[in-house]
């Protein structure tokens, strides 16, 4: 019975600690707004400028002629998204900042998803071999499973639904249409309350849905590591098998929350430019 709960005790332990971020929190003695999770902050802008050097790449390598399988993907995804982005979107003017803005979303959110392959241990066993594990007790490579990210990033499409909401209705249409939607001018105090309502639980589900998905996935990775700790025939199956098995599926919970991120932001953005 000990055995088992110790066993248990040290896979807690395990996962708590991969799951801990490499935070500024550990100097300070009370959690306040100043703390900033290191590892989020550093791997969101690596996949960033990354994804810009794809792209940058994929411009300069585009041809007229019989374009290459990597051109010929990229332009795949910008059609794509071009297309969503014109029927949600009607203003063309709009659009030209709005549709690579989209394409950028993609992009982004896809590798910050993306570094979920990356083996669960290897940074910390590229930390204790160059002796760095004091320095470096907690890493946690994927943005997208910290909440903190997600948010930020859902905030950042909250001030572009603001902007587009002024640009087109004007500052007092949209402080008018703020007042008196949906039940007119007379309920003006509740139909604040509920437009106040509506951004705050646009932008926090926009945040928890991606955070949620990539954070689970996350989690069973780490269940799966253990199974590889087992010095038996199921832990070597479980460790592969399963593990191999929960990879390929996860390819399409890492697009498929990109692609959903980034449609709810074209909606969000698209009914922002709609009147009442």
């Amino acid at each position: 019975m000990s055995a088992v709960l110790l066993d248990a005790r040290i896979a807690s332990e395990y996962i708590a600690h991969h799951l801990n971020h490499l935070s500024t929190a550990y100097q300070k003695k009370i959690i306040d707004f100043s703390i900033f999770n290191i590892d989020t902050i550093f791997w969101s802008i690596f996949t960033g400028i990354f994804g810009c050097l794809i792209m940058y790449i994929a411009a300069n390598k585009a041809t007229s002629d019989i374009p290459s399988r990597f051109q010929a993907f990229i332009e795949i995804i910008i059609e794509m998204i071009e297309n969503q982005s014109k029927s949600i979107i009607h203003n063309s003017n709009n659009r030209e900042f709005i549709s690579p803005l989209a394409l950028t979303i993609f992009i982004w959110i896809t590798l910050m998803n993306s570094l979920d392959f990356i083996p669960v241990d290897l940074f910390s066993f590229i930390f204790k071999l160059f002796g760095l594990e004091k320095l470096f007790p907690y890493h946690h490579i994927v943005p997208t499973a910290d909440l903190n990210g997600t948010l930020g990033i859902s905030f950042g499409i909250l001030i572009l639904i603001l902007y587009y909401s002024i640009k087109t209705k004007g500052f007092f249409g949209f402080i008018y249409e703020i007042f008196s939607v949906p039940f007119g001018i007379w309920l003006a105090p509740f139909n604040l309350l509920l437009n106040i309502i509506e951004f705050l639980a646009k932008t926090i589900s926009l945040g928890m849905r991606l955070f949620g998905n990539m954070y689970a996935g996350e989690l069973l990775f780490l269940l799966i590591a253990l199974l590889g700790s087992i010095s038996t025939v199921f832990g070597f199956i479980g460790h592969t098998i399963i593990g191999s098995i929960w990879t390929i599926f996860h390819i399409l919970i890492v697009l498929l929350q990109a692609f959903i991120f980034m449609m709810l932001t074209l909606v969000y953005i698209g009914q922002a430019h709609e009147r009442h």
